[in-house]
Formats: structure tokens, C-alpha cells, sequence
């Protein structure tokens, strides 16, 4: 795991919230500031950097969605993570199509939101370095040069689909990419609804990916919203399998 220390601005209208989530957060080694509102946060990300954001969804005022689809179009390298009471499939995906990288409802488990933070920096310094040659997540390696896939150093044969979605979803390893995002960015725009195409190629690829395809470690489902590339042996919550 990298030493370096990644900074967080918390955004929440609850001061106990705030003061539980900072003390264990900077316990783990990150560098945390606080906002009370959106108003405050736009602020002060308009004045200093950070790499994440954690941005509760209800708040008064500038609300947490309008909030993010803000910070997203100013600061299109910070990584957010969205933090609500709220769990409906609407409010994940409004969540995420305002620009969050991912999404947590409380109680917040602390352990996944430390990996879920971690996943989504990781997730930006692979696009801030560019193309990494090879990508790899637990046994998997994934040539994009030589567009060549192995599993625990055997060769296995992609389709020029199944290597596209398999290279989108390396790149975003940890974190929850949606149906339309995946579908948008692999078929175009006019396959945004098209839910049976996307899981015909997901099974397929669990298939070539997964000893065990019927209990996917590496392929999970997010139930109704999309699809998290995981690493086995990182320790996600129950839901996401």
C-alpha cells in the first residue's frame, strides 16, 4: 500500500458526523479539512487542491447533487465519494451521474469507506499517468499494448469488446461504474438502455476472468445501478459480491 498521504475535504451539515469521520480518517493517514455546507466547500476547493472529496447528499442550501455536479465541472481530477442516508437506486444513480466516483449510505462502514477512497485515488493516478502499459488487479494482467490478457500468468483469448470493457473496468479497479456509463462508453450513446446487450458481455467475461463464474471474486454486480472491478484479496462489504 502506497506511504502517500492523500488529502480529503469532508462535506457534511452534521458537526458529530464530521468530527467521528476526521479523527479516524487522519488515524489512517490521510490529511483531512472540513465544510459544513456546499457553499463552503466550492470555496475552499476553489482556493487549495485536494484529491478526494466526501460529500454527504442531503444537506441545506446547495444540496449534495448540485454540489458535486459543481466541484466535478470545475475540478475534473478530484476524486468524490457520496455519503447519504439515502439508498434508493434513483439517488445512486443521480449521485453518480452529477460526477461521484462512488457512493456509500450510512452508517458508513468505515473499513469500505477507507477502500473505497483508496480505489478511487487509485483510479486517478492510472488516468494522471495516462495509458498504463499493463493493468492489473489481483491474478489479472492486462496488456493494452499488445491488447493480451492473463490469469495468473495463463494467456486467455478477449474479443475486441470484452477487451474494451475489461480495460474500462481495470481502470476504474474499486469503483462502481453504472449500466449507462459502461454501455455509453463501449457501444456509443444510443446503447444507454440496452441492459441485456451489457450483461450478455459481462457474463461472458466472467466466463474467461473467474474460477467460478456463477460466484464472481472479481466481476461484481451492484444491484439494478452496475458493475466494480474488485482485487480478491482486498476486503469489500457483503453487498457489493
Amino acid at each position: 500500500m502506497s506511504t502517500e498521504q492523500l488529502s480529503a475535504l469532508l462535506v457534511d451539515d452534521e458537526p458529530s458526523f464530521r468530527r467521528v469521520l476526521r479523527t479516524s480518517l487522519v488515524a489512517s493517514g490521510f490529511a483531512i479539512e472540513e465544510a459544513p455546507s456546499g457553499e463552503e466547500a466550492i470555496a475552499i476547493l476553489a482556493q487549495r487542491p485536494f484529491d478526494l472529496m466526501l460529500l454527504d447528499m442531503n444537506m441545506p442550501g446547495v444540496g449534495g447533487v448540485e454540489t458535486c455536479r459543481e466541484v466535478r465541472s470545475l475540478l475534473p481530477k478530484i476524486g468524490i465519494v457520496m455519503v447519504t442516508v439515502r439508498d434508493a437506486e434513483n439517488d445512486m444513480v443521480r449521485a453518480l451521474e452529477a460526477g461521484a466516483d462512488d457512493y456509500l449510505t450510512k452508517p458508513v462502514r468505515f473499513r469500505e469507506l477507507v477502500a473505497r477512497l483508496r480505489a478511487v485515488s487509485r483510479r486517478l493516478h492510472v488516468e494522471d499517468a495516462l495509458e498504463s502499459l499493463v493493468l492489473r488487479v489481483g491474478d489479472l494482467e492486462l496488456d493494452l499494448n499488445r491488447r493480451l490478457l492473463y490469469r495468473d500468468g495463463e494467456s486467455i483469448h478477449l474479443t475486441p469488446t470484452e477487451f474494451h470493457l475489461l480495460a474500462l473496468l481495470m481502470r476504474h479497479q474499486g469503483t462502481l461504474v453504472t449500466h449507462a456509463q459502461l454501455l455509453r462508453s463501449i457501444w456509443g450513446p444510443e446503447y444507454g438502455t440496452e441492459l441485456d446487450y451489457l450483461r450478455s458481455y459481462v457474463k461472458a467475461l466472467r466466463k474467461k476472468i473467474e474460477e467460478n463464474p456463477s460466484r464472481p471474486k472479481y466481476l461484481l454486480t451492484e444491484p439494478w445501478v452496475g458493475y466494480r472491478l474488485c482485487d480478491p484479496s482486498q476486503e469489500y462489504s457483503a453487498p457489493l459480491r
